[in-house]
């Protein structure tokens, strides 16, 4: 267990994670509007989730699992300095018990039963095994359990956590090959369905290591807004912050396709014709594959490692991005800082207000349509949170 006093769990908010976080929001409120028009399929792909290859829609989820290692560590290690271990993981599980009561009343269970006959001839092992198969294991459960999955190791040393990573991923793998990839491929799983915990948390770890990355090299700049960057140690600092989230971001991306290129020598492709090295290589991320896919291809249905792998990298990519420009160059964007301060309550509000809106915006609407009555949803979900930041009222577990 590592519990050691720094400086960056003693600061107060670190703005490029509240603005990593809002460009986040900002980008579900995105591709969970548009994602579905006739206009996305036709000029905009990779706005859509295809649950074959990696698209921009699909980089979208994984970064609130990035922040949420990051945060979660933050906070376990802040909370050791005035509790003990017992006290804090008590703390710890009572929020993942209260995150998975949201899950549950805001995702729902699947089945419907229109009479009280066919509930009974349907016996309840059947209700409770296909209530909790699929509506319910999305974005706020597989945050829930990936936490809790990952919470005996989140305040443990970089060797632990890298070790319990790599078991998570092979685990996830071998589940994948004996059955768990043709389930919840056939039942089109949500997210990587039930056992989806496994892959996500190595994007939630990722996030834990970006903490370290910054603990590591954190002091005043990063701390006190009124001193002056011209000491020459704090650009270094920064520097170095800043090439070592680049490195791991490279790094994992490089390291989850060349996963995923796994999938040219497995079925069905085993009798692809292999004549040179480049036969080797799928399609890069963004792109549509040509050949079969399978447990190896990138795909957030599946919860596949070589996505889990890529899309930690790109995460790092983007933070690095947030870093560079809120906390080196301390340029935040307003709206980005209300977003990212209350995401619980954006992600919860802005399925509300979809609903209401969506069925006034056909899916075959003009561009025009769409995108105005996306302004619309982003405006109206933005002045919520806008009030509640006013008010100081945050949805937090």
């Amino acid at each position: 267990m590592e519990a050691r006093t720094n400086h960056l769990a003693n600061s107060t908010r670190l703005e490029s994670l509240d603005q990593f976080r809002g460009y986040t929001v900002a980008g579900m409120y995105l591709v969970n509007f548009l994602g579905a028009y006739t206009l996305v399929t036709s000029w905009l792909p990779n706005l859509k989730h295809h649950n074959t290859f990696c698209s921009y829609a699909d980089t979208i989820m994984p970064q609130f699992f990035f922040a949420v290692g990051f945060g979660f560590r933050l906070t376990l290690l802040k909370r050791f300095q005035s509790a003990t271990y017992s006290q804090a993981y008590q703390r710890v599980i009572r929020r993942i018990l209260g995150l998975l009561l949201v899950a549950l009343v805001f995702h729902g269970l699947s089945g419907n039963y229109e009479s009280w006959e066919k509930l009974q001839q349907a016996g309840w092992w059947q209700v409770l095994e296909g209530a909790f198969y699929r509506n319910f294991f999305q974005t706020l459960t597989h945050i829930a359990f990936a936490s809790l999955w990952v919470a005996p190791v989140i305040a443990c040393s970089w060797q632990v956590r890298l070790s319990y990573l790599i078991f998570s991923a092979i685990l996830h793998v071998i589940l994948s090959a004996n059955f768990y990839y043709d389930w919840v491929m056939a039942v089109r799983g949500i997210d990587g369905g039930p056992l989806g915990f496994l892959s996500w948390s190595i994007v939630v770890l990722c996030g834990s290591f970006a903490y370290d990355i910054l603990s590591k090299h954190s002091f005043s700049s990063l701390q006190n807004e009124e001193q002056p960057h011209s000491a020459p140690a704090i650009k270094m600092h920064e520097l170095m912050v800043l090439r070592q989230l680049v490195t791991y971001g490279m790094g994992l991306m490089a390291l989850g396709y060349f996963v995923s290129c796994i999938n040219q020598i497995t079925p069905p492709n085993t009798t692809n014709t292999l004549t040179t090295w480049k036969d080797l290589l799928v399609e890069p991320p963004f792109v549509p594959p040509t050949d079969a896919v399978n447990m190896w291809t990138m795909s957030q249905r599946a919860g596949s490692v070589s996505y889990m792998i890529f899309s930690s990298g790109f995460c790092f990519l983007v933070f690095a991005l947030f870093y560079a420009v809120a906390d080196v160059l301390r340029i935040r964007l307003g709206v980005l800082r209300t977003l990212g301060v209350n995401a619980l309550a954006a992600y919860i509000l802005h399925d509300l207000v979809n609903n209401t809106l969506k069925p006034f915006c056909p899916k075959d609407s003009p561009a025009w349509y769409a995108f105005l009555f996306f302004g619309l949803s982003f405006t109206i979900c933005y002045l919520f949170l806008r009030n509640f930041e006013k008010q100081k009222i945050y949805f937090r577990l």
